[in-house]
């Protein structure tokens, strides 16, 4: 392969997926990235705790990234034999982890309770 063609990801990620599973992907990226950036322009800031408790929902999600990798691909973990399948491997893990923290921190975002807090008037 002498040329890297962008089309070829998309059928690789259909054939692994299926069009099903990867239009849902797709929208809940899209959407969660413009429910964030929504979120962000609305507070004006970024909660550090709210950050916080999202990375560890993150780990979470980077975990389970790599397990629907490993259900919808034919090899295992055990497979995996060179740099590239290791690094493939690590990257599935960091954008799992990078997109649940997004979506945690957004879901968040809109779920804070919107009552006056006790103590104050």
């Amino acid at each position: 392969m002498k040329e890297l063609d962008p089309l070829i990801f998309w059928y690789v990620f259909q054939e692994m997926l299926g069009t099903p599973l990867l239009w849902l992907l797709i929208i809940l990226i899209a959407g969660g990235t413009l429910a964030f950036l929504f979120l962000l322009l609305k507070e004006r800031k970024i909660v550090a705790r709210r950050v916080v408790i999202a990375q560890a929902i993150g780990a979470i999600g980077g975990v389970l990234a790599l397990v629907l990798m490993a259900k919808v691909s034919s090899s295992g973990f055990t497979d995996a034999g060179g740099p590239a399948d290791w690094f493939l491997i690590a990257l599935v893990f960091g954008l799992g982890a990078v997109g649940t923290t997004v979506l945690a921190y957004t879901v968040a975002g809109y779920a804070r309770c919107k009552c006056p807090r006790a103590g104050k008037a």
